[in-house]
């Protein structure tokens, strides 16, 4: 997603068994145990059981989970990785 469009960051969760998000521009892994995203406000870590990603639209920064939703953890630590590999990836063009 480009930053020009990308949607501020908006978590809404009903019973703690569904969730959507926006302002997600990837899915890096998911299981029935957890999911990681890379969203505009940072690296997300959903962990659960039988969580399962019921709707995904990256065009639109929008995802849909489902499941027993336990923790949401956010990292800056994804985001940093992704601008050192932006910033080798320009060095070595």
């Amino acid at each position: 997603m480009e930053s020009g469009t990308a949607k501020p960051h908006e978590m809404r969760f009903l019973d703690r068994g569904q969730g959507k998000m926006t302002g997600v521009s990837d899915v890096y892994s998911f299981d029935d145990h957890e999911i990681l995203l890379a969203t505009t406000a940072g690296m997300l870590t959903i962990r659960g059981k039988e969580l399962h990603v019921s709707r995904l639209c990256l065009e639109e920064g929008e995802v849909e989970v489902e499941g027993q939703i336990d923790s949401l953890v956010y990292s800056d630590s994804g985001r940093k990785n992704q601008k050192d590999k932006a910033l080798i990836a320009r060095l070595f063009r």
